[in-house]
């Protein structure tokens, strides 16, 4: 499993008008070949009359699957542009189509490719960006007089909640990244002056939004 990655955040969906022509960027994650090709199949039946309905996918830790496809557009001028805007933004598990209303006003093949590009680009950035961080779930359990302390302490650091669990003992939840996990039992030992049970849950991928 990659210690981070880029992906979108989920469906986005996001439309521009070039020389009458209406280009629809549909956006979202697939972490399957299947889940890519169901998405696309997907925004082909809503958009059955388009005049075109180009597509991409960028799916595994090592990009090993990529597809491009120019839907009657002419070679070269959609699907692999689109595919570059996914390479040059580092993102994994992307699908994405492009639905294309013809407008009249033939492009040719640079007007394209900017076309389908910008596209793209724009329906990723609306739909926005996250990084994946492979995390550590770390369970802390206390006693009810550390829950303030600790819990303040929590929120004002560079680690996350996930959950707290409120039962005969309070248990947070955090995440850890792996290299972090020796860093964060000792200082939560400290905090609890050695009175927190601390074991390791489950490992999963923290989400946290980028800036673009």
């Amino acid at each position: 499993m990659l210690s981070n990655y880029y992906t979108v955040k989920g469906y986005g969906e996001h439309e521009i008008v070039i020389q009458k022509s209406r280009f629809i960027a549909h956006v979202n994650r697939a972490e399957t070949e299947e889940e890519a090709m169901d998405f696309i199949a997907e925004i082909k039946k809503k958009h059955w009359n388009a005049t075109h309905n180009c597509s991409c996918y960028l799916i595994g830790e090592h990009d090993q699957i990529q597809k491009a496809n120019d839907d009657g557009e002419p070679t070269g001028t959609a699907g692999f542009p689109m595919l570059e805007v996914l390479k040059k933004r580092n993102l994994k598990d992307t699908v994405v189509v492009v639905t294309r209303y013809f407008g009249g006003i033939k492009l040719g093949a640079g007007g394209l490719i900017r076309a389908y590009s910008k596209s793209v680009s724009e329906g990723l950035t609306h739909t926005g960006i996250v990084e994946r961080i492979l995390t550590r779930v770390m369970l802390t359990t206390l006693d009810y007089h550390f829950l303030g302390k600790v819990e303040n302490e929590l929120r004002t650091s560079d680690y996350d909640i996930k959950d707290i669990h409120y039962l005969d003992r309070v248990t947070f939840e955090t995440f850890v990244e792996e290299g972090n996990k020796e860093t964060f039992k000792k200082w939560m030992t400290e905090l609890t002056n050695g009175q927190a049970a601390i074991t390791e849950g489950d490992v999963l991928y923290l989400e946290k939004d980028i800036e673009l």
